[in-house]
């Protein structure tokens, strides 16, 4: 063998196994990924509503931390409807950006998108609303402490009634595990209440709300109508209390039946200054933003985040709403 066939021989060969190394079962493609957390790539957003501000709060807050971060942000409304949502699953897969946001409209129905998204190698992150459902791999998961914040909406309640007995509603929401863990809570701390105290408070009825103005004023509507010697309304969020709110009006009983709502969204704050809601465990949609993408950024550094971050709630009453200079 001449030296000049081994030099081009041997070069060849090399190539040839190295191409056989790479031989094998076809895999899906992988987004394109940073090599490290300050070299861009985009995150894909899929949230509940954009109508609703505590959404709005945490798509800003996720745009500005990603954008010190050297990422860019698509973010998109679900408009509370799956098969919409699974659509932008796919769409971002298509797309293969960097990592995928979602606040999903229901966490068992959301599983399938989950899977394609795992299947294509795009890390999955999941923010308010947590999806807790098996056979899917989900990095981390940044939300309230909901249970936590319900038990403090109990406890609000109670406090509220001053020692009166009577029968509560709640407006729930029934599909979100978020509000399934309010619930949860505020019913646990009835449950206490009602063991140690002769002033019982029963709940008469839950009834549906969907997290929205409108129909939670119509299921305050029922509940009033339906029980009306009713002494307290939960509701499972700020639009949803606010609704409730009118109708106490409409009906003659504001400030006779204390209502809670839960989010500490600025126009339910407001509420709460002008006595038309008792108090709410207020949550920080901000603190979310930045936790999540603080998850993003670890990941792709080789740090591994905590897989389940739960921010605590604080109650907000009339005494907080006075003293908050953002409100009139």
């Amino acid at each position: 063998m001449s030296r000049r066939f081994f030099r081009g021989f041997v070069p060849a060969l090399l190539a040839c196994l190295l191409g056989l190394a790479g031989c094998g079962r076809p895999q899906p493609p992988g987004p394109a990924r940073p090599t490290d957390a300050g070299t861009g790539g985009v995150i894909g957003v899929s949230l509940l509503t954009l109508d609703n501000p505590f959404f709005k709060v945490i798509g800003t807050s996720i745009g500005q931390e990603a954008a010190r971060h050297g990422y860019e942000t698509v973010v998109v409304s679900a408009e509370k409807d799956l098969a919409r949502q699974h659509a932008q699953v796919k769409d971002f897969i298509v797309k293969q950006v960097a990592a995928i946001v979602l606040s999903p409209c229901d966490a068992k129905g959301i599983v399938p998108a989950i899977q394609e998204a795992n299947a294509a190698g795009i890390p999955v992150f999941t923010v308010d609303i947590p999806c807790l459902e098996p056979g899917v791999s989900i990095v981390a998961q940044v939300c309230t402490d909901n249970e936590q914040g319900g038990r403090l909406a109990g406890e609000a309640l109670v406090e509220g009634l001053a020692g009166r007995p009577g029968k509560v509603a709640i407006l729930h929401a029934k599909k979100f595990e978020s509000c399934r863990l309010r619930v949860k809570g505020f019913r646990a701390v009835l449950d206490e209440h009602n063991a140690g105290s002769e002033a019982k408070l029963v709940v008469a009825d839950e009834y549906e709300s969907n997290g929205a103005k409108d129909i939670g004023y119509k299921a305050a509507s029922d509940a009033l109508q339906a029980h009306p010697d009713l002494v307290g309304i939960f509701a499972i969020n700020d639009p949803a209390a606010l609704g409730a709110s009118t109708a106490l009006e409409e009906a003659g009983k504001a400030g006779r039946v204390v209502l809670v709502g839960f989010d500490g969204q600025p126009e339910g704050k407001q509420a709460i200054k002008e006595g038309k809601i008792y108090a709410d465990p207020i949550q920080f949609p901000d603190q979310m933003g930045i936790r999540i993408v603080a998850a993003i950024v670890d990941s792709y550094a080789g740090r591994t985040p905590e897989p389940e971050q739960f921010i605590p709630t604080a109650l907000y009453r009339k005494a907080d709403a006075d003293l908050d200079g953002q409100l009139q």
